[in-house]
């Protein structure tokens, strides 16, 4: 399929690509139904609008923007594993999601600045806990489109990714590839490094490491490397 979504890049066609089972998340298909290279490759090509939402809101609202995108195809990118819902009388609307990120979580003067995407941000969220309780503050983003994000104005971007804040942490069930440019030289990754296993998601999310804990402890070192 890789072709004809390139083609329809080259081309400026406004065709709209579902994918699913987009990380390790549908464990028992196995490594071949687990595309942990592919989100990557999506952004990697020109024109191409990717689109990664947390939960059933922003899946509804990036059906919108996809529809609403001239500017070419665009990939949706979702879950098989069931995934909560947001509770948007306490965090930001889902429509946040137009700016491609947001600050789910935001503070006043971070320690850190943990990223999640899609089935991660949820993982990323309960590491803030964590790390809450060690008197650590960590703003949340949930960075859903690199592409919308980096078209928003610089202003709003260090608002949401404070330029002062060099501890970050990112996570995603998938390769690195990317992510640099975002978390900078203190910033850590959390995701995957090698193909992924056939076993229950919960299963494979502990094996490979993609757990709150495992993003909490990162955060640590990245503070600590960043020399807070």
């Amino acid at each position: 399929m890789k072709p004809a979504v390139r083609l329809a890049a080259m081309s400026g066609y406004k065709s709209i690509f579902v994918f699913t089972h987009d990380t390790i998340g549908l464990g028992e298909d196995g490594p071949t139904h687990q595309p942990i290279e592919h989100i990557a490759a999506l952004r990697a090509i020109p024109k191409m609008l990717v689109l990664r939402p947390a939960d059933a809101n922003e899946t509804a609202y990036c059906w919108k923007i996809a529809l609403e995108n001239k500017n070419g195809p665009t990939a949706l990118l979702l879950t098989r594993q069931n995934l909560p819902t947001l509770d948007r009388t306490k965090y930001p609307p889902a429509s946040s999601i137009a700016k491609g990120g947001y600050a789910v979580i935001k503070q006043d003067k971070p320690d850190v600045i943990l990223i999640g995407v899609g089935s991660e941000l949820e993982i990323a969220m309960k590491a803030a806990e964590k790390l809450a309780e060690e008197n650590i503050k960590a703003q949340v983003v949930n960075l859903a489109s690199w592409e919308l994000f980096d078209k928003q104005d610089q202003s709003y971007k260090d608002s949401v990714l404070p330029p002062s804040v060099k501890a970050r942490v990112a996570v995603e069930a998938g390769i690195k590839m990317g992510w640099e440019k975002y978390i900078g030289d203190n910033g850590e990754f959390i995701g995957m490094t090698r193909f992924g296993e056939s076993a229950p998601y919960k299963v494979c999310y502990e094996k490979f490491g993609i757990t709150a804990d495992a993003v909490a402890e990162a955060a640590k070192k990245s503070i600590a490397a960043a020399g807070k």
